[in-house]
């Protein structure tokens, strides 16, 4: 009996071991024919040469970081040099034990896999995920076509190991991994869920992303429903590590202990740094696609070509510009909201509400919701419906995004609330645009403030009636003239009556220079001059600085009665503190392809407005702004009787300002120059019906001179941007007496009056 059950074991052992060896005689036929195409076409040796994956396009900034990219895929391929050894280490540890013993095809593990029937984990190396990733068209539920797909990997992984180094498959794979949350690749998914480039990752940050290959979605870090997942992974991958010598028992039983930590920083078009600068700068990028083909007469893929874009903006100059207006913006609103709760059209003033239907209208069919509603081929009466019906929503606020329910067209209503602020710097002498602010938040206001949107400039135009009248007639800044109501008559310049403006607040009287006449920003020495040189002559200076929008020749421009963006306005100051030499505004200093060819140099246009001798007394006249001005603000603690004192800004290095105020206190302006940089901030409503009910709030010296001041403040403190606390150069010889001791500086369209105690700006 017992001799009958040793014969029927020995017959089942020949049995499994035929069955074995049967299986991979039929594998090792099946991967013989499928090495000659039999069962469809392998990748050639140009496309392992040269595999296809869809490259993120870098925006790069002035200092060399990566502010932006536009993709389908956000993808940057790194080299081996620039990932951390603790995460060549993990990935080795964890993925693939033998990764630098096999050739492509881990036999071993293969053996161990179909002995255990795949309960021992699987045997699909590195280089195999790496061949799945590059070539594989999609998985199937067909047995035999996962087992003829895996075939096909094995083959492309023993090519791929004949092909690359080691190093270079480790670069590959984890180029190609995708991470969730538009993270495709290593770079990205560094930069996304810990805010740091792939080489600065420590060994915790390593293990959550090591974790992450084995499923991104059932153990990514930041989803909340796999976070205790994404921390017992990556335990694994400690212990892994341990067990493969890479860190000693103590090491492991230490880090395992540690709690999940990510530092989770999105990258989208509504999100990062310069967003605004980013959406403008990409349909730059669509017009020069088209006017510049490859070689081969192809248009460059700007979501998958991998080009590198460096671009003028300084990053660190980008945040502090971002910091400013968040900072200043969310307190000055929190007085606006609580300024709304007494007016009963809030957010609006002096309107009907038949004209604020109008404005909600608008607001309605300008919404992303009212568009896509259109397209899904809604009725105007469904639509309608729908705005009116009360709904689950995500809205913006200062302290974070609420969720909340309200009607679609209560939504409008709520967003005309919020000021809006745009911030532009230039560097005057290289025309390279610093930094780009283009509103308060990408996601929930679209419109950029810098480049789109054109307001009334008010007063921050008259230094162009000022540098005309220098120019042409060599006036000085000691040139007196009487404060007394100014008339232009009618026919003269086309004008259809009599014109004569009124200061701001009624007062004339006694004799004043041209610098007390801009610091004052008083009108009836704006009319004079602008009399004396002719709106034709203006309009021609200021579109030769920069300014193209049209400007109709009428004398009502010299109070600042014409709509510009703030795109033009700092463009066209810059030419002041340049000589008088405007050099155009560039955003992108070069482009270069995936492979680092140089496709397109940018060289900006430069050309002669006004005299270096003009230049300098313009910028002489706009330091009286900051010294006895509107812009006094800016300077040490300063009292007069009716004004506000004790600034906390305390510059005391030359600054060359203007600030502006329209009409009703619609749109607050400041424009501020020192040697090496100009900058401008403009801040109001969506609507000119939104603002504030009185000067003290409303005036540009309230609104937007304190962003600009913290944006000051924070580029002064990093030593590294050396922005100059120096005096503009004085030309060697000046003919213009610029010495004007004796002016008395009393009016002021924009006097600063004494706010509220407790405001703090």
């Amino acid at each position: 009996m017992a001799k009958k059950e040793t014969t029927n074991f020995k017959k089942y052992i020949k049995w499994f071991w035929g069955i074995i060896l049967g299986g991979f005689s039929v594998i090792l036929l099946m991967f013989f024919l499928a090495s000659l195409g039999v069962f469809g076409a392998l990748p050639t040796f140009e496309e392992l040469e040269n595999p296809q994956t869809n490259l993120a396009t870098e925006v790069i900034s002035s200092d060399g970081k990566t502010i932006g990219k536009y993709a389908t895929e956000n993808r940057t391929p790194i080299k081996f040099k620039d990932l951390p050894d603790n995460l060549v280490k993990a990935l080795v540890a964890t993925e693939d034990e033998r990764f630098f013993e096999h050739s492509g095809i881990d036999f071993r593990g293969l053996a161990r896999a179909i002995s255990k029937l795949g309960a021992g984990g699987g045997a699909s190396t590195i280089t195999q995920q790496l061949a799945k990733n590059l070539f594989n068209n999609g998985g199937s539920s067909n047995k035999a076509e996962r087992l003829l797909q895996k075939m096909k990997e094995w083959i492309v992984a023993t090519k791929l190991e004949r092909q690359y180094t080691k190093q270079e498959i480790i670069a590959m794979y984890l180029n190609t991994q995708g991470f969730l949350f538009n993270a495709s690749g290593i770079r990205s998914a560094a930069r996304i869920y810990f805010g740091k480039e792939a080489k600065d990752l420590d060994i915790q940050e390593s293990a959550i992303i090591v974790a992450m290959l084995k499923n991104p979605r059932q153990y990514n870090p930041h989803r909340e429903i796999s976070k205790k997942k994404s921390l017992s992974r990556r335990n694994v991958v400690f212990y892994q590590m341990h067990k493969n010598g890479f860190i000693s028992e103590q090491e492991k039983d230490s880090l395992q202990k540690l709690p999940l930590k990510i530092n989770f920083t999105p990258e989208s078009h509504d999100e990062g740094s310069a967003t605004y600068f980013r959406a403008y700068l990409q349909k730059m990028m669509h017009k020069w696609v088209r006017e510049n083909p490859k070689p081969n007469g192809e248009k460059y893929n700007i979501y998958t070509d991998g080009l590198k874009i460096y671009v003028t903006i300084d990053s660190r100059m980008q945040q502090y510009a971002e910091e400013a207006v968040k900072e200043h913006i969310s307190n000055l609103q929190s007085y606006f909201f609580a300024e709304q709760k007494r007016n009963k059209n809030a957010p609006f003033y002096d309107l009907e509400p038949s004209e604020i239907k109008v404005i909600l209208e608008r607001g309605k069919k300008n919404s992303d919701r009212y568009k896509r509603l259109k397209i899904a081929g809604k009725s105007e009466k469904e639509i309608n419906k729908i705005f009116n019906t009360k709904t689950e929503m995500r809205v913006f606020s200062w302290k974070g995004d609420i969720d909340t329910v309200m009607s679609p067209i209560d939504s409008v209503r709520y967003y005309k609330y919020f000021l809006r602020s745009g911030l532009l710097s230039i560097e005057p002498q290289s025309g390279h645009i610093k930094a780009w602010v283009g509103g308060i938040n990408n996601k929930h206001f679209k419109y950029d403030a810098v480049a789109q949107q054109k307001r009334q400039v008010g007063s921050t135009f008259k230094p162009f009636v000022y540098a005309t009248a220098i120019n042409q007639l060599k006036l000085s800044p000691c040139d007196e003239y009487p404060n007394i109501p100014y008339t232009i008559p009618q026919g003269k310049y086309g004008i259809l009556e009599d014109w004569t403006p009124k200061n701001s607040d009624d007062e004339y009287g006694e004799m004043l220079t041209l610098k007390d006449g801009l610091a004052g920003s008083v009108n009836t020495m704006s009319a004079r001059l602008i009399d004396m040189v002719s709106p034709e002559n203006v309009v021609r200076l200021a579109k030769s600085a920069g300014i193209k929008s049209n400007i109709n020749a009428n004398p009502s421009i010299a109070l600042g009665a014409v709509d510009l963006s703030l795109y033009e306005m700092v463009s066209a100051y810059s030419t002041f503190a340049n000589k008088g030499l405007r050099v155009s505004p560039m955003i992108v200093t070069r482009i270069e392809d995936k492979n680092g060819t140089v496709l397109e140099e940018f060289i900006p246009e430069t050309k002669e407005v006004l005299s270096e001798e003009s230049a300098y007394v313009v910028l002489d006249l706009l330091k009286g702004v900051t010294q006895s001005g509107s812009g006094v603000r800016l300077r040490l603690p300063w009292q007069k009787p009716g004004y506000v004192t004790g600034y906390p800004y305390n510059f005391t290095n030359p600054i060359a300002g203007k600030t502006g105020t329209t009409q009703n206190q619609s749109d607050g302006w400041f424009m501020g120059i020192v040697p090496n940089l100009a900058t401008g901030v403009w801040t109001g409503g969506e609507d000119r019906s939104t603002h504030f009910a009185g000067i003290a709030k409303g005036q540009g010296a309230t609104m937007s001179l304190p962003t600009w001041a913290l944006f000051m403040k924070k580029c002064y403190a990093d030593k590294a941007l050396n922005i100059s606390k120096e005096d503009f150069e004085k030309p060697e010889n000046l003919t213009i007496n610029i010495d004007c001791s004796g002016s008395n500086v009393d009016e002021d369209e924009e006097k600063i009056v004494e706010p509220d105690e407790d405001i703090d700006f």
